[in-house]
Order: C-alpha cells, then sequence, then structure tokens
C-alpha cells in the first residue's frame, strides 16, 4: 500500500516539475504580456502543486522527524500561497484577455 503511494506521489511530483518548466518556457518566450502572464500564473500553480506534493512526500514517506515536519509545513504553506497567486492572476489576465 505504501509503495502504490509513493509511486502516485512521484509520479504527480513529476507531472507537476514538467508542467513547471513548459509553463515557464512558454512565459518567457512569449511576445504577448497578457500571454506571458497567463503562463506564469499556471506555472505559479504548478509550482505550488510540486511544493505540497513535495512536502507531503517529506511528512508521510520518510520517518517522521520534527525537522522533516517543520520543512513539511514550510513546503505546504508556501505551496498553498503559490497556487492562490497563480489563481488569482490567472483570473485577472483571462479576464484582461477577454475585453
Amino acid at each position: 500500500m505504501i509503495d502504490t503511494i509513493q509511486y502516485i506521489l512521484y509520479s504527480l511530483l513529476i507531472v507537476a516539475c514538467l508542467s513547471s518548466l513548459f509553463f515557464s518556457f512558454k512565459s518567457r518566450r512569449s511576445l504577448e504580456p497578457v500571454t506571458r502572464a497567463l503562463a506564469g500564473a499556471k506555472m505559479n500553480i504548478s509550482m505550488g502543486l510540486m511544493l505540497i506534493i513535495l512536502a507531503l512526500i517529506q511528512m508521510f514517506l520518510f520517518s517522521g522527524s520534527s525537522l522533516r515536519v517543520v520543512i513539511g509545513a514550510l513546503f505546504m504553506v508556501l505551496g498553498a500561497f503559490n497556487i492562490f497567486a497563480g489563481i488569482r492572476n490567472h483570473g485577472v489576465y483571462s479576464r484582461q484577455k477577454q475585453g
């Protein structure tokens, strides 16, 4: 059971890393400011998911030392902030692109 959870978390981590990398390149290569901002917002969401998955891996799959729990909680807070900022920016710039 633990092996299945471990494979799922690691595969989600790889997907989040690859999507973050993709949106980072898309954001840097885009010439239009709104498209650049939308790709940056999607990159923030991907990075937030990546940080939360890293926190889950740290907190649940390894031996529970207090330092691992603190670092995992810090990653979880940073990930939640990145997701929140990405969703907020995506909403703002998608409305700007429509109007």
